[in-house]
């Protein structure tokens, strides 16, 4: 029994469509990875803290390069799209632009989360502090999740402007930052081995604020992509 439905199928279509591109390229992930581990290099050396210090700072120090390398790919992706015609090909299909918007949603939202287990890892190495936490991971698709749909959101908006790559950052950055807020807070309360009921509230209100962000989508993606 097929359980698929059109709307679905669509969703699912598009999504596959940007994981065989990337799949063919390889440009997407490779240039999110190498930006992540330059970073968490950078921070890894500059630094020398004790334990409860790394503790404390390796959580934002995750959030800070999964928020800038999601940025870049995010920017990447849509552009791409835009300066191909592939874009404004979906805008013509005769699918709901919703559709669009979450198939493109759930591609970057694969994406973010490969670099960001990629980064668990990682940091786990070079700060000496197990990342590689089931909470964390929890936090870590959630936060995935919220980037995810906020991003392709302002993304969306910004892809037609002529310095998109500059504009998409200045959207996108205050809009997320209750996103990364909570997730590194949250974050922060698992590696410090803080009581479950300071940080699960954490972990809930990340939840509620990906639900608003992914329906939104649905009633706002229509009039976002109008030109």
């Amino acid at each position: 029994m097929n359980l698929q439905t059109p709307y679905l199928k669509s969703v699912l279509a598009i999504a596959r469509k940007d994981f065989r591109a990337e799949v063919r390229t390889r440009e997407l992930v490779n240039a999110m990875l190498l930006f992540a581990v330059m970073s968490v290099l950078i921070f890894s050396f500059s630094l020398e803290l004790d334990r409860q210090a790394r503790e404390t700072s390796v959580a934002g120090v995750l959030w800070v390069t999964i928020a800038y390398a999601g940025i870049l790919g995010l920017g990447r992706s849509l552009a791409a799209e835009k300066d191909k015609g592939s874009f404004d090909a979906m805008l013509l299909s005769p699918i709901a632009r919703s559709t669009i918007f979450y198939g493109k949603m759930l591609g970057s939202f694969v994406f973010t989360l490969v670099v960001a287990v990629a980064m668990m890892i990682l940091l786990t190495v070079l700060f000496n502090v197990n990342v590689v936490d089931g909470w964390i991971f929890v936090i870590v698709v959630l936060g995935s999740l919220g980037f995810s749909a906020t991003g392709t959101l302002v993304a969306s908006i910004s892809v037609h402007a002529r310095a998109r790559e500059m504009l998409l950052p200045i959207l996108l950055l205050p809009v997320i930052l209750p996103i990364i807020l909570t997730a590194t807070r949250s974050s922060v309360g698992v590696l410090t081995d803080l009581d479950t009921e300071d940080w699960i509230p954490e972990i809930m209100l990340l939840g509620l604020i990906d639900l608003i962000f992914v329906f939104a989508g649905y009633f706002l993606y229509d009039i976002i992509v109008e030109e």
